[in-house]
Formats: C-alpha cells, structure tokens, sequence
C-alpha cells in the first residue's frame, strides 16, 4: 500500500553500495525504517540530503510482513542547517534523535512527538538557549510517551511529599523519607527540580520556554533524567558522554 507522511531522519546507514536505510520519526506513523534504493549511486534520485534532523516528505510503500518499508519519494522540506553547522547544536540535536529511536516502538503513531521533535528542532535552530531546550525535551518526551517517573506523591505509599524527597530509579519516581529504606541508593532531590519538571510536564511548549532554571535544578535534572533513562532502558544513550562533556560544566554569569 502506497502512503505519504512527513518525518524527520533520526538515524541512517549504508546498504550494500548504492543504497541506504534510514529511521524516521512520521507524523501519521510513529517511528518507521526505510529503504532508499540507489540515493548513493544517484543523489538527485531524491530530492534530500537525508541528513539527520532533516524533515522530509515520504512516499513510501508499506509492508505488511516487514518493518522495512521501501521508500520511492523523500523530498526535503526543512534542513535546519545552523544545527549542524554548530556543534553543541549537534550535539544536542544528536541526543535528542538517540533519546526518540530509543524510547519510542516502531510504527505506533503518537502525534504528539511529532510535534515535539518539530518543535524542538526548530527552536534548537533559532536560539542559542541549548540546555534548557535539552531539559524540556527531555521531560516532555518522558511524558507523552508513557516513559515519566512518579513524581506527583510518593511511589510506594501515595503520600504527598512536602520535603526531604528523594528520587529512586529503581522504583520510578520520588519516595518520602518513611519509604526511603525501600531503596537505599535513592539520591536527594529540590523540591524545585521536580515543581519545575511537573511544571514543564503541564505546559505547553511556548510555556516551559519561559521557565527559568538555576544552575542547581540543572544538576539535579541531567543526574536525575539522564539516570533515569539508563536503569530503564538497560544502557546509556551512546550520545550521553559527548552530551554531559558539553553541557554539564560549572556555573557561568548570565545563566537561565
């Protein structure tokens, strides 16, 4: 069955000599790979550069009894260039794309991340406020996707948590100073780091942009998200240790 949709090039690589197999992010159909004949024997074959990060326009005929679709138009409709010509741009970027192809199944439709991705992308192209896009992306990610840890009570007894809160990865989310025994690595956290995450979850893209974040809820957030990530999907992100070298660093004046 022949169908169109836009998406954006989360990861590729090369098939045999001529040909190359690319992972999308759709609009209409979630995560999907791609098969593009011949686009290295022949680039104008397609009318894309098939770089990541680019949106592009798909036609493609799905399979049924494969996951690999094969691709016949991949039009480009935005390259965001000024991320890939600035490497903490990249870099981000990078992570970002890593963090999606993870998190997100093969061919499950959520519109919503779509629209994320879009938005990040092209706000990540336009402002130079690189970590604080980072962090909304990654909690908004973690929330429409269904991956969010438990941070409205505590996980293991409900209650409200007014202080001493502490966050385990081992069972999701915060737990109170009475459950804390349930897991003895869970770590500190600032009642400001999860107000602003729970913050970020609530509100629209626009909104979560204005937020402003001190160096210390920084801290908190790459330790808690990031950790987060690597208990429950079982690695690291292979892009998590340029990331952290690049944007975990000491505080500097003029910071969100």
């Amino acid at each position: 069955m022949i169908q169109k949709t836009q998406a954006v090039v989360l990861k590729t690589f090369n098939l045999r000599e001529t040909s190359k197999i690319a992972v999308f992010y759709s609009q209409e159909f979630g995560k999907i790979k791609g098969l593009l004949k011949g686009i290295r024997a022949d680039a104008k074959k397609f009318a894309t550069n098939l770089e990541l990060t680019s949106l592009n326009e798909l036609i493609f005929y799905r399979k049924y009894r494969s996951d690999l679709h094969l691709v016949s138009q991949c039009d480009l409709k935005e390259d965001f260039p000024s991320i890939r010509e600035d490497l903490k741009k990249s870099l981000a970027a990078n992570y970002c794309l890593e963090l999606i192809n993870s998190i997100m199944p093969l061919e499950d439709r959520n519109e919503e991340v779509f629209k994320l991705l879009v938005l990040f992308l092209k706000d990540l192209s336009a402002l130079t406020e690189i970590e604080k896009l980072i962090y909304l992306f990654q909690v908004k990610i973690l929330s429409i996707s269904g991956f969010k840890p438990h941070l409205d009570s505590c996980v293991v007894c409900n209650k409200k948590i007014e202080k001493d809160a502490r966050f385990s990865h081992n069972l999701g989310g915060l737990v109170c100073s009475d459950c804390a025994f349930k897991d003895r690595n869970s770590q500190t956290v600032l009642m400001g780091t999860t107000a602003s995450i729970l913050h970020i979850e609530k509100s629209t893209w626009a909104e979560a942009l204005r937020l402003g974040i001190s160096f210390g809820i920084r801290q908190e957030l790459n330790s808690i998200l990031n950790q987060f990530l690597t208990f429950h999907l079982e690695r690291p992100l292979k892009t998590l240790r340029f990331y952290s070298k690049t944007f975990f660093k000491a505080p500097q004046r003029n910071l969100l």
